[in-house]
């Protein structure tokens, strides 16, 4: 139901119960986000228009003032005005998770206006994404008489001074309560807390509190003010300083959330000084208001809080990847062969792995444990090929694209770095094909020995006739097979960022020091073993972590999706070429006339390129967003990669002489 402003003036009723009352303010909000009559132009928008409208009525016509007066004076005199002031915005519990929770309550349920929270209230009223923009377009006049009408309303004129003071307390505790949790505490530098800074902001904002309820001039409050300010100032370097200790030793989501909380609530601490202190409080008060505008529409989002918490710990994630993706990558002719050598003996152990695979496709159990143990099958061989210090090609891009973003923050800054970039470009494709052709070079020779002994031996082969015609049938190009392996680039992707998440854990956690120094692990290693353990697991906890979870990720997943009724299966280019080879060992010479060996040969090729080329662009992304980077010079890049291909394509494939 729409209303008129005639309507809804004489509906108000200060006599109302609170309820009532805040339904009438509801319907006034309503009123003023009305579209504009028929053929009504304005370069201001309308709900600024009406709030002058409204406002001529009100400062013409007493009656009707005195009853939207009392309607109001009654509520605010009812609501907590903290619930808005020093509430509105912030979490109740100092926690990422906790937090998470109230948004979703928040996105996905109404609220009522049976409250005594002005804070619920305010997100009530102020419901709407474009109400900052007309709120932002109110000048300064108009703002004005709203002020001095509502500080004619309440009865008490400096009301909402006092108000805003005592919030500016409560606000200041908070950030005592917030620097002095030991979560913070322990990782602040000592020097910052040398002064107490956390104790005196909550001193200094009751002497202003004080000072203000006893009535001292301008110049006084003034005074108390700056000192608060500066203190602030020293607590959020103080914050600031753990930032750093989490750069070195690990980030939590929740301790980089309670450090933007803390600057969050220093910020309303400076916008209701503004408000409070000023003696034409206008635009301050407009600067307040938007802020409560911005914080109701910023807790409504899940994916802003994703964003913006997870941006460090995704950094930290990249970084360790791309300290990892270095050993990847080959920039001379020594480290071109020695990548062909780990290759070679990563593609022995997975032609082991794939006649393995086919050995418990043979048990009589479930789907799920068939996938589980393949999973198994997986996570050990990847484990052995990383303690042999060996490798598999398609773990490469998902570690070497943030090795490769890292590059790019040069770009536009420094002289030659786009040249840089491209060498670098030209080094990583370099190394995956020396990676891909190391692996298949051997992982073939490795069945088919395996299949030719057993011949020989048993008459038979281990990957019999039935078992190669299906490998025909599920291989082929014709099939999903692009699909399954950009599926599975997928996986290899996510494994990285498991690697990162398990070795920021490991960090932060100080776990090395615990392995090392513990007494009970040092009485039962030796000092000196208990060391070397310590810096093994610190070397190679993130291997292992990419390992084991690719592996279990690569057998259980497809067993799961099955379960749900989703097809889907994984496509790896080295168990790919395994399976295939298992099939010539079991069909012959022959199997080269039909044309579904041809098909499968294609489809490894595909399977190939889309397991490199999804794993590495999905890094590439987290690692440029983690670094809030841009490619604001994608054209140039591209145009420098075009050139160097003209000029040395070679480059590309074979190390430089």
């Amino acid at each position: 139901m729409a209303w008129g402003l005639s309507a809804l003036l004489h509906s108000a009723d200060p006599a109302a119960s609170a309820i009532e009352r805040h339904l009438w303010l509801v319907r006034l909000m309503d009123w003023l986000r009305q579209p504009p009559p028929e053929g009504a132009h304005s370069l201001t928008p309308w709900p600024v228009v009406r709030m002058g409208l409204l406002l001529d009525v009100l400062e013409t016509q007493p009656e009707i003032s005195q009853r939207v007066g009392g309607v109001v004076h009654h509520s605010l005199r009812d609501l907590d005005s903290n619930g808005l002031l020093a509430d509105f915005g912030f979490p109740p519990r100092q926690g990422f998770v906790s937090e998470l929770g109230d948004r979703l309550r928040l996105a996905w349920l109404p609220g009522t206006p049976q409250t005594s929270d002005a804070g619920e209230l305010f997100s009530l009223l102020f419901n709407r994404p474009d109400d900052a923009a007309w709120v932002a377009a109110l000048d300064e006049a108009t703002l004005g008489r709203l002020l001095r009408w509502l500080e004619h309303s309440s009865g008490t004129p400096a009301a909402w001074r006092d108000e805003m003071v005592e919030a500016v307390q409560l606000l200041a505790s908070q950030i005592r309560a917030n620097g002095l949790s030991k979560a913070l505490r322990s990782r602040i530098a000592p020097s910052h807390m040398a002064d107490r800074p956390f104790h005196q902001v909550v001193a200094l904002a009751e002497a202003l509190q004080a000072a203000h309820q006893q009535g001292a001039g301008a110049e006084a409050l003034a005074a108390h003010a700056a000192r608060l300010r500066a203190v602030l100032g020293r607590c959020l370097d103080a914050a600031h300083s753990a930032r750093q200790h989490l750069d070195e030793w690990g980030i939590s989501v929740d301790v980089v959330f309670q450090m933007d909380q803390m600057r969050k609530r220093a910020q309303r601490i400076e916008q209701l000084l503004d408000a409070a202190l000023a003696a034409e409080p206008a635009p301050a008060f407009k600067a307040l208001w938007l802020a409560l505008l911005s914080a109701a529409q910023d807790r409504q989002g899940i994916g802003a809080l994703f964003t913006h918490h997870y941006a460090l710990l995704a950094r930290k994630v990249t970084e360790r990847s791309a300290e990892t993706g270095e050993h990847y990558i080959t920039r001379d002719r020594a480290e071109y062969r020695q990548m062909l050598g780990k290759a070679a003996g990563g593609g022995a152990v997975i032609g082991l792995t794939t006649l393995a695979k086919f050995a418990l496709t043979a048990l009589q159990v479930s789907a799920f444990w068939v996938g589980f143990l393949a999973g198994v099958n997986y996570a050990l061989s990847f484990v052995l090929v990383h303690l042999l210090h060996w490798t598999v090609a398609t773990k490469q891009p998902a570690m070497t694209a943030p090795a490769l973003a890292a590059k790019l923050e040069a770009v536009g800054q420094q002289e030659g770095a786009i040249e840089g970039f491209v060498d670098e470009v030209t080094h990583l494709i370099r190394s995956q094909i020396a990676g891909i052709v190391g692996n298949l070079a051997l992982v073939a020779p490795v069945v088919l020995a395996a299949q030719g002994l057993a011949w020989w031996v048993q008459g038979a082969p281990l990957v019999g006739e039935k078992d190669a015609h299906y490998v025909l049938h599920s291989l082929t190009l014709l099939g999903p097979t692009a699909l399954f392996a950009a599926f599975t680039g997928v996986l290899l992707f996510a494994s990285s960022l498991i690697a990162g998440w398990v070795e920021n854990w490991f960090v932060y956690h100080r776990l090395e020091s615990a392995l090392a120094w513990n007494p009970r692990i040092t009485d039962l290693l030796g000092p000196s073993r208990a060391q070397r353990w310590a810096r093994w697991w610190r070397g190679n906890i993130s291997g292992l972590a990419a390992n084991v979870s690719l592996g279990l990720m690569l057998g259980i997943i497809p067993a799961l999706a099955a379960f749900v009724g989703l097809p889907l299966e994984v496509r790896h280019v080295t168990l790919g070429m395994g399976q295939l080879a298992a099939a010539v060992g079991a069909l012959g010479l022959e199997i080269f006339q039909q044309p579904a060996f041809w098909w499968c040969l294609a489809g490894i090729g595909v399977t190939g390129l889309l397991n490199l080329a999804v794993s590495f662009t999905l890094a590439f992304r987290v690692a440029l967003a983690s670094r809030g980077l841009q490619v604001q010079e994608r054209g140039r890049l591209y145009a420098a990669l075009r050139q160097r291909w003209r000029q040395a394509p070679g480059s590309f494939f074979k190390p430089p002489v």
